[in-house]
């Protein structure tokens, strides 16, 4: 068996491992507070408040999962799942630490890079949550006051628009239709659901890079 198999096969072994206990730590704290309380919900009645998030975090989940394993690696998908936050912070982090060590995306060295990139940003935004508990109520008026108010409203775009820039000046050609579609679909609906967009955008990236390689465009 050579190297990568085997760092293959343990990280799906403890990665699932891993999965596994936070799915378990996530349903001791309802099952501890029935058990405490002796409220114990029905059957109609869990169906009833399960089903409809099912049905909408459930397609959601798949999605993510498929478009965004290839971009983590394999340890960094596991990590990424287990500690959350990937939209906003893990998936921009493993991009930009991919980027600024110019390997290529997929690749063993881009797996073991995203891995430890996602792996600091865990253990900092634990630091800092750390911090932020314990000096939360003299901060709150600072982070509740107007002049900051327009900064986080836009922290996000912010972030996803600089880490855009270097990609899609790395191959504009390939980026214009993608863009372009993305721009017109929150023009024309603006409330639509990231979940469905992101494979959306993916499919057609892929198909328009197709296009432009097969009529040698790109």
């Amino acid at each position: 068996m050579n190297i990568k198999n085997n760092y293959d096969e343990k990280t799906h072994f403890y990665g699932r491992l891993w999965m596994i206990a936070a799915l378990l730590l996530i349903l001791a704290v309802p099952l501890s507070i029935s058990i405490r309380l002796d409220s114990w919900p029905t059957l109609g009645e869990f169906l009833k408040a399960y089903l409809p998030i099912l049905s909408l975090f459930g397609p959601i989940a798949l999605i993510e999962i498929t478009t965004y394993g290839p971009m983590l690696g394999n340890a960094g998908t596991y990590l990424g799942f287990v500690t959350g936050n990937l939209v906003n912070l893990k998936v921009p982090v493993s991009m930009n630490a991919i980027n600024n060590a110019k390997v290529k995306a997929g690749s063993e060295e881009a797996d073991v890079i995203s891995t430890i990139a996602i792996g600091t940003a865990s253990i900092t935004t634990i630091f800092i949550l750390f911090i932020g508990v314990i000096s939360f109520s003299q901060i709150m008026p600072i982070l509740n006051s107007e002049a900051l108010a327009p900064a986080f409203a836009n922290l996000l775009p912010a972030l996803f628009g600089g880490i855009g820039v270097v990609f899609i000046s790395k191959n504009y050609k390939m980026a214009v239709i993608p863009v372009i579609f993305a721009l017109l679909v929150f023009i024309i609906y603006p409330a639509v659901p990231v979940g469905i967009l992101i494979p959306v955008e993916a499919i057609i990236s892929l198909a328009s890079a197709r296009y432009l390689r097969k009529k040698n465009l790109i």
